[in-house]
């Protein structure tokens, strides 16, 4: 008998097995909880890095992404950042020295930088002047 388009194909069976995370295969619910708890731990690893910004001071979120140990990972740093509280966020700028945040948002952060003592050059701050300097981990 041909299937025309009128006749509906059997579904697929979605019983779970047990022990799985749900997606079918053993032991992904693990990796799951542990990927929880690294995104955490690399979550507050970066924000102790930010904290270390001195007032005065400030850093891109790539540099930070490096210093933390986390390279190449500028977008994680933002993400930190969201829902954050209690850390310097007004350090933490785009390449370049360019705000990032928009609105109302940048307005607050360019305010607290300049009360900070931070000069700008434009819409940019004066990274050559202001730059944190991070110091390169020793080899071991």
């Amino acid at each position: 008998m041909l299937n025309c388009g009128r006749m509906k194909t059997p579904l697929k069976s979605k019983t779970k097995r047990r022990g799985s995370g749900g997606d079918g295969r053993p032991g992904s619910a693990k990796k799951r909880k542990s990927s929880l708890v690294s995104a955490a731990r690399m979550q507050q690893k970066i924000l102790q890095t930010i904290a270390k910004i001195p007032h005065g001071k400030v850093s891109t979120y790539g540099a930070v992404a490096a210093a933390a140990g986390f390279s190449g990972r500028a977008r994680l740093v933002a993400r930190a950042l969201h829902g954050s509280r209690g850390v310097p966020w007004q350090r933490v700028l785009g390449s370049g020295g360019a705000i990032k945040l928009q609105g109302e948002n940048a307005f607050e952060q360019r305010f607290r930088l300049q009360s900070e003592g931070v000069g700008f050059r434009g819409k940019k701050v004066d990274m050559k002047q202001h730059e944190h300097r991070w110091k390169k981990p020793r080899a071991r």
